[in-house]
């Protein structure tokens, strides 16, 4: 019988050998790479390039995208900024946790994910249902982020109606909050017929439906098909109601200190967003981006690069 007790002295400590996280180069931009980190039990995916001495701009994006929608636009302003463009939890290909879908505990996730990789002071750019996120992200975090921009998104508790339009010109465009809130029969409608519903949204909201490629809308149906793919992407509308009363709450701060640049889109859902956010924000500068619909940085990438890059100084 070995009666070798091992010295817990030697055995407690572990020394931790020098490694970097695993990474990949993403096949259609040059010098970017995919990667993942944990944040409290949550993987997260995010791509990464551009110029490292640069200053750094994070992007978020909508539903039913990813990271990719950014990535017109993260090719124009690589050479000048650092940038990384990360999925949601529930989004692309982050994990899709059963619960945490408010936009208060995503912006903790996002902002976990950038004190691991030790950023603290960056741009955000952010659309649709990143939007979302970015509003209270810079609530919270306004000391790190410099300049906030917000794409064609009513923010819960804060621009988006209570009451949605219901006249033919309009309703199309914001039908599917409702709709997306509904449990199961969401579900039941669209499962067998995901790509008809993605396309739908690409196409229909855009000024010229030719923007996406058959191999972009692959890409956005292979992340929805994803197991929880679905029920993650509805989960964002299902948490409306509680982001809604975040957004009230942490508004009683006062408004958002930090310069905000409202971007709007001549056939986008929000014809003015600048106006409403006035109310909210000291400092709004509004643009509107012409022959455009609701996907700004993939139906117009060298307008948004632009406008990104000279409100980014």
């Amino acid at each position: 019988m070995d009666n070798h007790v091992p010295n817990s002295t030697a055995t407690a400590a572990l020394r931790q050998t020098s490694a970097e996280p695993v990474s990949w180069r993403d096949r259609t931009l040059i010098d970017f790479q995919h990667r993942y980190a944990t944040v409290e039990g949550i993987r997260m995916h995010y791509v990464t390039g551009g110029n490292p001495q640069g200053e750094t701009v994070v992007f978020l994006a909508g539903f039913p995208q990813s990271w990719y929608g950014w990535r017109k636009v993260m090719q124009r302003m690589s050479t000048a900024y650092r940038i990384i463009a990360i999925d949601l939890p529930g989004q692309g290909d982050s994990d899709r946790p059963e619960s945490g879908y408010d936009t208060r505990s995503l912006a903790e996730k996002v902002h976990g994910l950038l004190t691991q990789l030790d950023i603290t002071r960056y741009f955000l750019a952010a659309h649709d249902v990143g939007a979302w996120v970015a509003w209270p992200y810079t609530a919270l975090y306004g000391s790190e982020v410099k300049r906030l921009a917000l794409l064609d998104a009513g923010i819960p508790g804060i621009t988006l109606p209570d009451a949605l339009p219901v006249t033919p010109d309009k309703a199309w465009k914001t039908w599917h909050f409702a709709f997306h809130m509904i449990p199961d029969l969401p579900e039941a409608l669209i499962v067998g017929r995901e790509r008809l519903y993605i396309e739908w949204f690409l196409k229909r909201k855009t000024a010229c439906p030719d923007v996406f490629s058959d191999r972009d809308i692959d890409e956005y149906l292979r992340v929805l098909l994803a197991s929880g793919g679905l029920r993650a992407g509805l989960a964002f509308y299902r948490s409306v109601s509680l982001s809604a009363t975040q957004n009230a709450a942490l508004q009683q701060q006062g408004k958002l200190k930090v310069p905000v640049l409202a971007v709007s889109a001549e056939f986008g859902s929000i014809p003015d967003m600048a106006t409403p956010l006035r109310a909210f924000a000291e400092e709004v500068t509004g643009i509107l981006v012409p022959h455009c619909g609701h996907f700004l940085p993939e139906e117009q990438p060298q307008a948004v690069a632009s406008e990104l890059s000279a409100f980014f100084i």
